[in-house]
């Protein structure tokens, strides 16, 4: 199982981290130790002083494929969830500064907390999915599947000609704007359509 994240799929976040609107998906990796579940917490790293919360809708591949049609990617997953892209901000700054690959900000373990799933026959409107994440009981994210640069499946067929999707990957969709700093004792609330998914406390 492989985690793929897709980077700047909103504008208003591109524009907030000072970045350039892509022309295609940006994506990266992170390995299955980055994964926590069933809203247990996450445990503050050591090795980094600004990690940032980034929510994201995520899809929930179903079936083999490679080189997808985007005309044929609503096949390959049938639920979608929520999930946080925890972010070592300080460390990954370092990095770009080097030019060197910054995974050790984004793959390291417990960087990928993931909700609930909900089926996909169950959403009216795949094309107006609200997503929110409250922090402490104040929301801090707001955006919407209409926002995004490139839609569900735009990005399973882009992505799925790199790399081939098996059953049971991940894919967290990119992020709004509204990212920011997590501390010790923080309370994190994800919802997709006012329904909670995902809810933990950063320890």
């Amino acid at each position: 199982m492989k985690i793929i994240c897709i980077g700047r799929n909103y504008a208003d976040h591109a524009r907030e981290m000072n970045d350039s609107v892509p022309e295609k998906p940006v994506f990266f990796l992170k390995p299955e130790t980055s994964l926590i579940v069933n809203n247990m917490p996450f445990f503050y790293p050591g090795f980094s002083s600004e990690v940032h919360h980034e929510v994201e809708i995520v899809l929930k591949v179903n079936r083999l494929g490679r080189s997808i049609d985007e005309k044929f990617a609503h096949r390959y997953y049938d639920e979608i969830g929520v999930g946080i892209d925890f972010t070592a901000r300080d460390l990954q700054a370092e990095c770009k500064r080097k030019g060197l690959p910054w995974e050790m900000a984004k793959a390291f373990d417990g960087s990928a907390p993931l909700g609930r799933f909900v089926r996909k026959n169950k959403i009216s409107d795949m094309g107006n999915i609200a997503l929110r994440l409250d922090l402490n009981g104040k929301t801090v994210q707001k955006g919407n599947s209409a926002d995004m640069i490139f839609n569900f499946d735009q990005l399973i067929s882009y992505v799925s000609g790199f790399i081939t999707l098996k059953i049971g990957d991940l894919i967290y969709t990119g992020t709004p704007a509204g990212v920011g700093a997590v501390r010790i004792g923080d309370r994190l609330q994800a919802w997709l359509n006012e329904e909670l998914l995902l809810d933990f406390f950063v320890r």
